[in-house]
């Protein structure tokens, strides 16, 4: 968003003034915890989802590892009875 650019310091202070005028400290203090646990949460799921397609990835190197061995086995069976 654009408009996010242009807002410095004083703007902020002047937003989290009017926030605790119209919320009150405790409501402030409520939706700042509930915002945390929510970012902590963001960041465990996406450190599943890295771990999961790392596991992917990993078995299908493995299979492809496995393939090719397997080809070159058959190779070398070949080469030896010629």
């Amino acid at each position: 968003m654009p408009f996010f650019k242009n807002i410095g310091s004083t703007e902020l202070i002047i937003i989290g003034i009017i926030l605790l005028v119209l919320f009150g400290g405790k409501k402030l203090s409520e939706l700042a915890k509930g915002l945390g646990e929510s970012g902590k949460e963001l960041k465990n799921a996406k450190k599943e989802m890295t771990n999961a397609f790392n596991d992917i990835s990993d078995d299908s190197q493995k299979e492809n590892l496995q393939d090719s061995g397997k080809k070159v086995e058959k190779k070398r069976g070949g080469v030896a009875n010629v």
